[in-house]
């Protein structure tokens, strides 16, 4: 069973329109790695040019801050669920 990644409705465009993609990885940035493979438009609305995690972009891994966890170091196993929650502004 690989990892489900939940995009949020407005990153799921660069997605090809889905909201819950499969992934593969050990770490969470293998994960998003893979992401950025696959959807290489998403790839830079969730990590920079050196693959590191912006601040404003946040990775639940299974309903936990994965800050707290070691960011994209944090070890991920099938079944696991990752939701991206990127920052918003409006005014």
């Amino acid at each position: 069973m690989p990892i489900t990644v939940n995009i949020p409705t407005v990153l799921a465009g660069y997605a090809g329109g889905q909201r819950a993609v499969a992934a593969s990885g050990r770490t969470l940035g293998e994960v998003v790695a893979d992401l950025a493979v696959r959807y290489p438009q998403l790839a830079p609305r969730l990590r920079d040019t050196q693959g590191n995690p912006y601040p404003f972009v946040v990775f639940y891994l299974n309903d936990e801050d994965s800050r707290f966890r070691g960011g994209f170091q944090a070890p991920v196993q099938d079944g696991d669920e990752v939701t991206v929650v990127p920052a918003i502004a409006g005014g």
